[in-house]
Parts: C-alpha cells; sequence; structure tokens
C-alpha cells in the first residue's frame, strides 16, 4: 500500500529529534506486493484490558520460546489487493483486530491463521483516529489473545509477532524503552501516533496490526510505527497501547464507530517559521490554525492565531501534545485551556463534542 508508506526525515530543533509528518509513517503499513516499504504490527483479546495510567506489577516472565509458542496461535497474516499485514484474534468467534491502515478501503480481505488455514475476512468496521480496524471471519474457536491489565513497565519484556514482509510468525525481542510517546510532526499526517508505547523489538513493514506481548504473553500493544533507519534510527518501534485497542475494539464492535474527543481547532507546532510569522521571540508551543466555527473551541472564545499553552495543567510544546490530552478524554468533558493572545493569558473552559465523521 503505497500510500501508507510515508516516508519521513528528521530535523533536530531545541535539542529533540523531530519527526516530519511525512516521516510519521514509516507506520508499519502494509507491505506491498514485494515492497519493502515500512509497516506496523498489533493484537487483541479477550479479557478486560488495563487503565490507561497504571503499571503492570513485576511477574515472573516465561522463556521467550514459551511465550511465542502460545501466542503465536492468535496471530494472522491479512492480504489485501495493495499488499499484507497482521491482525490479531480479538474474540474465539471469528473476529480479528489490526490496523486500520492494514485494511485501507477494503471491504474484503484475506485472513492466514498460524494453522495454514485461510480464509476470507469482511472489514466490520475501522476508526482512522486510532488506526484500528476488526475484521469478521467465519472460522469458531479461535485463540484470542489475552489483553494485559495495565500499561508494561519501561524495560519489561517485549516479543513483537507478525508478518514483517510477508515471513509470517516472525517473532523479534526487546524491551519496553517508552510509555507515552508521541511522534513529532506527525499531527499533519497521522492523528494515530500520540500516546503510544516505544520499543526496540524490531518491527518491520507487515507487521502492522500484529502483537506485541509481554513476558506472561499477554497483550500489551498493537504495532503501529516505526522510524526507519534511513532517517538516523536505531530499533524505534511504536504501538498502540492495548487499553486504547481494547477500548476502541469494543466501541467498534457495539456501535460501528468510535467517538473521541473533539476540540475544534487545527493545532500546529510553533516552528522558528511560524514564530517569525506571529511575531514570537522563540518557537515551541500550540497555535489554533484555525477554528471550527460553532465547535468547542469556536463556543470558548479561542481564536485562529491563538497559542494554546497547557490543558488542565498540562504544558503543551507540541500539536502532538494536545492531541496526547485529547486521547485521555470523552466527548463531554470539560477541559481548562491556558492561551496567549497578543502578550495577554487567560483561561477558558472548552467542552469536548464528539470528532466528526470524515
Amino acid at each position: 500500500m503505497t500510500h501508507l508508506e510515508r516516508h519521513n526525515s528528521l530535523r533536530r530543533r531545541t535539542g529533540r529529534v523531530l519527526v516530519a509528518a511525512a516521516v510519521v509513517l514509516a507506520l508499519a503499513g502494509c507491505t506491498g506486493n514485494g515492497s519493502s516499504g515500512p509497516t506496523g504490527s498489533g493484537m487483541a483479546t479477550q479479557t478486560q484490558g488495563g487503565g490507561g495510567a497504571q503499571t503492570g506489577e513485576a511477574q515472573p516472565a516465561r522463556s521467550i520460546p514459551d511465550i511465542v509458542q502460545s501466542v503465536q496461535p492468535s496471530v494472522v497474516t491479512i492480504f489485501t489487493k495493495g499488499g499484507l499485514g497482521s491482525g490479531v484474534v480479538y474474540s474465539k468467534d471469528g473476529l480479528v483486530l489490526t490496523n486500520e491502515h492494514v485494511v485501507g478501503d477494503s471491504t474484503k480481505v484475506e485472513v492466514a491463521f498460524a494453522d495454514g488455514q485461510r480464509t476470507t475476512g469482511q472489514v466490520l468496521a475501522t476508526d482512522a483516529v486510532s488506526d484500528l480496524a476488526l475484521v469478521r471471519t467465519v472460522r469458531k474457536g479461535l485463540p484470542a489473545v489475552t489483553f494485559a491489565p495495565a500499561l508494561p513497565r519501561i524495560g519489561e519484556l517485549a516479543v513483537v509477532i507478525g508478518s514483517p514482509l510477508g515471513f509470517e510468525n516472525t517473532a523479534t525481542a526487546g524491551i519496553i524503552s517508552g510509555l507515552h510517546r508521541s511522534i513529532p510532526g506527525s499531527s499533519s499526517s497521522s492523528l494515530a501516533l500520540v500516546d503510544l508505547i516505544q520499543t526496540d523489538a524490531a518491527i518491520s513493514p507487515g507487521n502492522s496490526g500484529g502483537a506485541v506481548v509481554n513476558g506472561q504473553g499477554q497483550l500489551v500493544g498493537i504495532s503501529e510505527a516505526y522510524i526507519p533507519p534511513e532517517a538516523g534510527a536505531v530499533s524505534l518501534g511504536f504501538a498502540i497501547p492495548a487499553a486504547t485497542a481494547q477500548e476502541v475494539a469494543g466501541e467498534l464492535l457495539k456501535n460501528g464507530v468510535a467517538k473521541h474527543a473533539f476540540m475544534g481547532l487545527a493545532p500546529a507546532t510553533i516552528t522558528p517559521e511560524i514564530a517569525q510569522q506571529l511575531g514570537m521571540t522563540q518557537a515551541g508551543g500550540v497555535v489554533a490554525l484555525n477554528v471550527t466555527n460553532g465547535g468547542p473551541a469556536d463556543k470558548a472564545g479561542i481564536q485562529p492565531g491563538d497559542v494554546l499553552v497547557s490543558v488542565d495543567g498540562e504544558d503543551l510544546e507540541t500539536a502532538e501534545d494536545l492531541l496526547a490530552v485529547l486521547r485521555k478524554h470523552e466527548p463531554g468533558d470539560v477541559v481548562t485551556v491556558e492561551i496567549r493572545r497578543g502578550n495577554e493569558t487567560s483561561t477558558v473552559k472548552v467542552t469536548l463534542s464528539d470528532r466528526p465523521a470524515g
């Protein structure tokens, strides 16, 4: 899927490596008919997922071969007209969870299981904001993955299972390198690359939608993206947290759509160029490029050109920071936003709405 192979260029700003919007996606997307474009991975389970800010309790880890042997039957390969990706068995009655960018605009895909069987899959529902999708297959009695009850700890074992470049049932291992990661520069091309889990376990094209599991074989994330070596990166992979995947999958299954908090403005990181245009002395922060007429921000009095300093006390340095904050909220929540207009700073209350379709 060539449109999924989004290559980025890295640039250093204020001591940070910024990934340009085009980079971001080294979205571990589908491999396109033998191409070596970037791709990601992920997986799901049948038990209740963990809640956001918690971290898991240390438990005895199993051996990597034992983990792989137990989890592989729950990981599938998904074939589309444009290429292939990975997925995980969400429920024993034939539901498979994968990335939205793996299925793309397909309504039907082919699903290959670890036991060698293949079947047609119907794309049941997709959510571009979280980059997740559900696929219905006719198989029953499948081994569903088990969601981890909480976020992993940094340094914990991470095992990635999927079909990189079409090599089915491939396993790589590493550690959890970071939590709550957002890929700088991604907001202009994707809303999904925020609040991610970082791992140094190798993620390659075709892994997308596959599993990232812990030392107990529980799903901790769905592989989403990586930063390619040509951008100067070494083992930088990212996954959607299991709790996010479980919540969105549940909404998709129940309602066919997932709800996401919406502020009603287009945020942009204040680069040196934007700072110069706005007459600012330094870069950093988030500016409202435009404001949706009648939307939450508009109703709260936020105007285009206003600088968003913080939300509920959380400082904003990049547009991705704002998206990550919104990811924690539900439509209807009221947040306190500190804004700067010219030389004046004030706070406003914004009642978030549901993100419009499209």
